[in-house]
């Protein structure tokens, strides 16, 4: 009971931090040319955090499991997400954000774990939706959750995100490639 409390305080505090770093970074990319993509799905991600914690809760007062004897990979897990999470959220700076909000002025960032992923940020949170109710022996929000956030970021997050920046760089693509055809037909 202690365990769930302790975890739960840090993952609440955690999201509320990020939430306003977020609305933070929200405001500044509205003043800074940013256009937000996908709002009409940010509600879902809202829910299914929440509930994830609810049930999460629920599970550990009502079926009282004890700690999983998986604990510490469980933990390591944990602290990888938490390291992956924090470089994609410095790595991005103030165009980090939980919204879809795309930049057509600024390139798309390469860096830090971008190099290797386009979505470091959804790795980090996928492995905690699993890892954190595992850990305390609450194993159906773990597989129940690890699939509908799956769901969520396979069949509507991702392909929003890939396709705001495919809209938002399109146009420049297009212009570039016209003007590229320009050239080669003014050299020959």
């Amino acid at each position: 009971m202690t365990l769930l409390a302790i975890v739960l305080s840090i993952v609440i505090i955690q999201r509320l931090s990020e939430l306003l770093l977020a609305r933070r970074n929200y405001a500044w990319a509205m003043r800074h040319g940013g256009r937000e993509f996908g709002a009409d799905h940010y509600w879902l991600f809202v829910v299914l955090h929440s509930v994830w914690l609810v049930s999460l809760s629920f599970e550990c007062l009502l079926r009282q499991p004890s700690v999983s004897p998986w604990w510490p990979l469980l933990l390591g897990l944990i602290i990888l997400a938490q390291i992956v999470r924090y470089w994609a959220i410095s790595s991005l700076g103030k165009r980090w954000n939980t919204r879809i909000v795309v930049f057509k002025t600024m390139a798309v960032v390469k860096s830090g774990p971008y190099r290797y992923m386009n979505h470091p940020n959804y790795l980090a949170v996928a492995i905690e939706i699993f890892s954190i109710p595992a850990l305390l022996g609450a194993w159906y929000s773990a597989v129940a959750f690890s699939i509908a956030n799956a769901a969520l970021l396979l069949l509507v997050r991702i392909p929003a995100e890939e396709g705001a920046l495919q809209a938002q760089f399109c146009d420049d693509d297009k212009r570039v490639n016209q003007e590229d055809s320009i050239k080669v037909r003014k050299n020959r």
